[in-house]
Parts: structure tokens; sequence; C-alpha cells
């Protein structure tokens, strides 16, 4: 391995801040990304996507519901204390815990058992086609450590809890955490005892790491113009072109395993927010459909995303990857007379009103979406009126399902089809899934299409059930899915980083000039 450069300080900005530094706390990319440098997870992504060793060094699948992992030799906490078999046991316990999604996953994962002291046995209930990366999504924390602090239990996002690991962490990963301030400003430091240091997993020279939120796009490139930060994640997209042309700056780019798309609640027999009384218009497939056959997403590419979208019809955060048949990917055709008829037929031939809520910090042009999209419903008599918000306030919101219309991303991981359809399409259950479903739609054949594909390890049958599926959730319109971002970068010229299609700036691999 060649000698890294000299140490550097690394300054970089987004538009918005990790919502909780409890890493069971809430399952959002950029905080998942954020916690990725005190954390770490028993595998990891390599720069090619796949994955590879982490804090476990191999693993064997010994039986169809039995996984067996060893863990590295020689890790220790950045409290200096070892990594045990009891604290990746403890983890995955914590995380059946969680009010977000990663109860689903910890409980997919089955039961933990030690081995010895560097081997754990894991147990699920079913066959787990998808382990790794299910394994993938549980990050490991100190049972010592949590016990001390009294948060054995994760922080209850939804409700604001504040607990001691919303602003404090200590984990075994590249970086140690020294101050967060939440909306301002947060410090890292490498830690140099990082196993990733010893088995060359370091490649950069980022010695400290500053983050700083700028909400206001201008003034966010105007400090990465400026040299006042290094490294932007979320640069405008209409300034995209230019920043081509800027001999100081250079534009990292690629798509993103992410789709954007619209939500209703399907449950509620009258809407929290909407004129309409004694009824909720959103259970009537009619009107999910005239919804979607108003929104002109090809005019949404190039307005308000300036090209860097990918229109879909499927929700799926990358329907090649999930195997699914290219035939499907279509949408129905944008058509305001015929969303007129339909909303006629459902009964309101003179539309109605609602509320829809949608987060001002989170995905690429979030709010702009929201408000174009309520601009082309006007033009079907349906008035909608976007309230934003910041997504620490947003995603509190939608997890209580208190919206009658949302705005949802969902991506950052796998492209297997699983990591969407149990999580957001699947009714709730009380082991995790359907904890991102915030419309709380239930539909009996989905359920059972995914619960038996979950289990299935014979591939041409799960990806039938797959199919089958996605084709339901596409014909009810049970969401309506928009696009795939393509992710644009931008850093000062001479910075280094790797752009991954999961959006998240891993900082090993930084190198600052």
């Amino acid at each position: 391995m060649a000698p890294a450069a000299t140490a550097k300080n690394f300054r970089w900005s987004s538009q918005g801040d990790a919502s909780t530094l409890d890493p069971h706390g809430q399952n959002e990319s950029f905080t998942n990304g954020m916690n990725g440098l005190v954390y770490e997870y028993l595998v990891a992504r390599g720069k090619d996507y796949s994955i590879g060793p982490a804090l476990a060094t191999s693993w064997k699948n010994t039986s169809p519901t039995t996984w067996v992992f060893t863990l590295r030799k020689g890790v220790r906490f950045h409290d200096g204390s070892p990594l045990t078999v009891e604290d990746v046991i403890f983890s995955f316990e914590r995380a059946k815990f969680a009010s977000g999604t990663f109860k689903l996953y910890a409980n997919q994962t089955g039961v933990a058992r030690k081995v010895d002291e560097h081997t754990i046995e894991f147990t699920t209930p079913i066959p787990n086609p998808v382990m790794l990366e299910t394994v993938n999504s549980i990050y490991i924390m100190s049972k010592k450590w949590c016990e001390k602090n009294n948060v054995v239990k994760p922080q209850d996002f939804a409700n604001k809890e504040e607990t001691f690991a919303v602003r404090n962490a200590m984990g075994t990963g590249p970086y140690k955490l020294v101050t967060f301030e939440p909306g301002v400003k947060t410090l890292h430091v490498k830690n140099k005892d990082w196993w990733g240091v010893r088995d060359k997993f370091y490649e950069g020279n980022v010695e400290t790491v500053e983050y700083r939120p700028i909400t206001n796009p201008v003034t966010r490139m105007a400090a990465v113009k400026s040299g006042e930060v290094d490294f932007v994640l979320d640069p405008p997209v209409q300034d995209v072109p230019r920043m081509r042309e800027d001999s100081a700056l250079k534009v990292w780019e690629g798509g993103e395993i992410r789709v954007i798309m619209l939500g209703f609640d399907q449950e509620r027999d009258e809407l929290l927010y909407s004129d309409v009384k004694g009824k909720n218009p959103f259970k009537d497939v009619r009107v999910r459909k005239a919804l979607y056959q108003a929104l002109d997403v090809n005019a949404i590419k190039t307005q308000v995303m300036r090209g860097l979208s990918v229109p879909t019809g499927l929700a799926l955060m990358d329907p090649k990857g999930a195997g699914v048949p290219a035939a499907m990917e279509k949408r129905l055709p944008y058509d305001p007379a015929a969303a007129k008829k339909l909303l006629a037929e459902a009964g309101y031939p003179n539309g109605f009103s609602f509320t829809m809520h949608c987060p001002n910090d989170r995905y690429v042009n979030d709010e702009k979406i929201c408000v174009a999209a309520a601009g082309m419903w006007a033009r079907i008599g349906v008035n909608a009126k976007i309230e934003t918000m910041s997504k620490t306030l947003y995603f509190p919101k939608i997890l209580k399902r208190d919206a009658s219309a949302f705005m949802s991303g969902w991506g950052g991981g796998s492209s297997d089809a699983m990591f969407i359809l149990k999580p957001c399409l699947h009714s709730r259950n009380t082991m995790g899934a359907g904890d991102a479903n915030y419309g709380n739609f239930k539909n009996d054949e989905v359920d059972r299409l995914i619960d038996a594909a979950e289990g299935e390890m014979d591939a041409a049958k799960r990806q039938d059930m797959i199919n089958r599926a996605v084709q339901i959730v596409q014909d009810e319109v049970l969401v309506i899915p928009l696009h795939r971002q393509v992710i644009p970068w931008v850093s000062r010229k001479g910075v280094t980083v790797v752009h991954r299609p999961n959006n998240i700036l891993w900082l090993p691999w930084v190198k600052v000039p």
C-alpha cells in the first residue's frame, strides 16, 4: 500500500443534517452515512458496491436457516474496549426495538447465539436469500456504553425522544465524534487505532472532518467556489452545467439506487387534511389513477430536475438490479382528460382539496417537485396545498401517519426488491414489515406474495413472486412512482472521492490536496 499523503482537514456540506446519532434511531440514508463514520456493520460495500468483510472477516451458510460469522480480531471501540460477540448480539437485539425499519431487518436476521469468543451463529425464522444485505443494515454498538448511558433501547424517533445516543456516539469506525451541534456543525477526528488502517482499508488522507449544513443553495455553492468548503453533496441541479465548465471545480456524477414516490393515506375513513368529509377519496383506485395520469413526469424531469432523473412506473429503487422484466418499466400515460374522467366516475367531478406534506431538505428538489405536482393537479380541479418542512420534522410526522398525502423516497442500500417490498409496500405488522408504508394500505395478495418470496431460495420462483407483487402495486397505484435520481456531487479541484450509487460519501477514501 502506498503511503497516504499528508493528513488534511476536510470540510463538506449539504442542505440537511443528520436526524439523530442513534444508529438504530432513524433509517435515512444521509443519517446512516453520517453514523457510518463512527459505527460499522459486520459486512461492508466496496468501491464496486459488492459486499465484503468489515467487522466480520468471513461467513458461511451452514443450513437453510443458519449463518455463521467470524469476527475480526483486534477490533476496539473508541473508548479502547474490545469488540466482543456479546456486543454484536446486543446490537441486533437492540435494533429489534427500533421504531423505524431497522426492526424489520433485525428480525429478519433471526436469533444470534455465541459460538465462541470470535464466532456468532444467526438462526433465521425462514431462509433468507439476501442475508448479507440484511446484516448490512444493523450498526454494531458497545453493550457496556449503552448500559452506562441508559440507551439500551433505541431512540423513539417518531416521538422525538431525546437520549444520550441522539447527540453522542461511540463505535469502532474510522472516525471519532468530537462535537455534534444539530443544524450548525459536526466534527470528527480520525480514529488512528481503526482496524481499517492496519488492514489497509484507509486510502485517503482526511484527519479531521468538519460538516456544516447550509440550507441555502446559493450560499452552499458560494462556499465551495470560494474554498470555504471542499465538497458539496447536493449542488443545485440547475447549476451543474455551469459547474462542469468551471476549472476550479470537479463534478462527480452517477445514478442513485433510490425511487422518489408520492403516497396517500388509504386507511382512514376520513382524511385528516381535506375538504372531503365522511369518506376518503384516496381509497378509490380511480382517484389515485387520476392523480397519477395528471402528472407530467417528463416536464418534472426537464424543468425541475434539469434532466437529472430517470422517470419510472415502478416502485423499485433499481428495476434492473431487482431482476424485473424491462417490459414492466412503463408508466400510465400522461392524460389530464382521462384523469378528469376518472375523478368524475369516482364522484368528484369538481375535484377536491387536500394537504400534501413534503420535506424541503432531503431529496433533490423535493419541495419544487411537490409544488410542480400541485400545479399539475390544479389543471384537473384538484387543489393540493403544499406544506414543506425540514426532514427532522417531516420524518417523525409521516412515521406517525400524520399526513393525507406525502412525498417518499426509498433506497440507498440494496437493489433487491425485497428491500422496498417488505418495509414500504407490505401492510404493517409487529415484526417491522410496513414500517415505511406511510399510506397504511393493505393488499392481501401483495402481502402473500412478499411473504412467500421473502423465504424462497429458488431464484426463478422468487423472481416470479416479486414480479407479480410489483405488478399489483403498479395496477392498484398503491403509490405513484416518479423517478430515480441521478446524483451530482461537486468538489474543489484536486479533491478525490468515490461516487457510489448509495449517495453516501465514504471518508476513508477521500483525498484532499
